[in-house]
C-alpha cells in the first residue's frame, strides 16, 4: 500500500486550502471511537493523533541542540511495540514495519517545522514541553495502534484495504483539519498498513 504517499502529496493541497495548521496548541482530536475489526478509521486517527503530538516533540528539542533522529529511543518505540504485537499474538515484523513509518513520518513533522521556525521566528515556540512528559502521551498512543494493528488483521489483509485506507486517511484529513505538512506525513506513516 505504498501508493497513499500519493495519495498524501495529491490531497495535502486540497486540505491546505480548507484547513488552518493543524498543531499541538489546537485542541486535541477526538477520544478515539472504539476498535472494530472491519473498521480502518481508528488506526488512522491514532496515526494522526501521533503526528500532532510529534509538533510537541519538536518544541521541546528546538533552540536545544538535541536532534531529531533519536536512534536509542526509536529502538526502544520499536522493540516495545513488537513485546506488544507478541503478546497480542500479532506478527511482530508488521508492527516493526508500522511504526518505522510512524517514527520516518514523525521526523518528517518535525524537519518541517524546525525549517519553518528557522524561516518565520516569530512561529517558534516560545515554551518548551517536558519531553518526557510527552513520551507518556506517545506511549499511550502506540500501545493503542498496536491493538489497533491486532484488530484489524482481517481488513488490512483484505482486498478493500487499500480503498479503506485512503477513506479513512481522507476523513481523518478533514475532520483534523490537517494541513499539508500534517496531511503530507500522515500519508508517509501508511504505506505497510495494508500487507495483502
Amino acid at each position: 500500500m505504498r501508493h497513499i504517499t500519493i495519495v498524501a502529496i495529491a490531497s495535502a493541497a486540497v486540505l491546505a486550502t480548507i484547513a488552518p495548521v493543524a498543531s499541538a496548541t489546537t485542541a486535541p482530536p477526538a477520544p478515539t471511537k472504539k476498535l472494530t475489526k472491519k473498521s480502518l478509521q481508528p488506526l488512522v486517527q491514532l496515526s494522526a493523533e501521533r503526528l500532532l503530538v510529534s509538533d510537541e516533540v519538536a518544541a521541546a528539542k528546538w533552540g536545544t541542540g538535541k536532534p531529531i533522529d533519536d536512534p536509542a529511543r526509536e529502538q526502544q518505540v520499536i522493540d516495545e511495540a513488537a513485546t506488544q504485537a507478541r503478546q497480542l499474538g500479532t506478527d511482530p515484523a508488521e508492527v516493526v514495519r508500522f511504526f518505522q513509518d510512524q517514527i520516518a513520518a514523525s521526523k518528517d513533522v518535525q524537519r518541517g517545522l524546525f525549517r519553518l521556525w528557522d524561516a518565520e521566528p516569530s512561529k517558534a515556540p516560545t515554551s518548551r514541553p517536558d519531553l518526557s512528559q510527552i513520551r507518556i502521551k506517545l506511549n499511550r498512543i502506540d500501545s493503542e495502534l498496536v491493538q489497533a494493528i491486532a484488530d484489524t488483521g482481517t481488513v488490512r489483509s483484505s482486498s478493500a484495504c487499500e480503498s479503506r485506507l485512503t477513506a479513512a486517511y481522507m476523513r481523518t484529513g478533514h475532520a483534523l483539519r490537517l494541513d499539508a505538512l500534517h496531511a503530507f506525513a500522515l500519508g508517509r506513516a501508511l504505506p505497510h498498513v495494508c500487507e495483502a
